[in-house]
């Protein structure tokens, strides 16, 4: 087959996927997962049911696939921030956390944090995520800047599941409260004299 033939067909593949995610998302944010059908997304989404039957068996999947799209695009960014950052190393961590804390302010509906939070493409995604920000913490602590009486790994997963609070903030302001206090929690405890005992 040529390579023209093979690079269209390929296009075109991609372009139904694209349209029938972004769709069924659009759908299922107006009438919930229970209210969307197969034939209302290949009729939005101008495409045959049977062409759409040859992509997916059906919305749980569609969604699930939307989902794994979303991820790889949030962890595209942070890399992206983590490459683009100049300064150190825990300068670069504190824009990667920033930008974190900001993609998990964004609300997602609880019945499709249900349904989609589960499974191998979301495990995958966080490892890759705790591993972005670990290495980032063991480059500070070997820079001097960041705390080394903790392990890295276990620094990471402290700052995920602190700036996953993000969410519930009320305002930016809160959120910038927020990772102050966890970048303040990774930083070098530096020894201090107690004070003297009083009388």
């Amino acid at each position: 087959m040529p390579k023209l033939w093979t690079e269209t067909i390929d296009a075109h593949r991609t372009a139904v996927r694209d349209a029938t995610l972004d769709t069924t998302a659009a759908l299922v944010a107006q009438r919930g997962l229970a209210g969307v059908t197969m034939s209302q997304i290949a009729q939005e989404a101008g495409i045959g049911r049977a062409t759409l039957y040859k992509y997916f068996p059906d919305v749980q999947a569609i969604m699930v696939a939307w989902h794994e799209r979303h991820i790889t695009a949030h962890l595209d960014r942070l890399a992206a921030v983590r490459d683009h950052t100049q300064g150190t190393a825990s300068q670069r961590l504190e824009a990667v956390l920033t930008a974190y804390a900001q993609l998990s302010r964004q609300q997602h509906d609880t019945e499709l944090a249900a349904l989609l939070h589960h499974g191998e493409h979301v495990a995958h995604a966080q490892q890759h995520l705790r591993q972005l920000i670990t290495d980032l913490i063991a480059a500070g602590a070997r820079d001097g800047d960041l705390r080394n009486d903790v392990a890295p790994s276990e620094l990471a997963t402290y700052c995920l599941h602190a700036l996953t609070a993000a969410g519930s903030m009320p305002s930016q302001a809160a959120v910038r409260r927020l990772i102050s206090v966890t970048l303040t929690g990774l930083r070098l405890v530096t020894p201090t004299t107690a004070p003297a005992p009083s009388g």
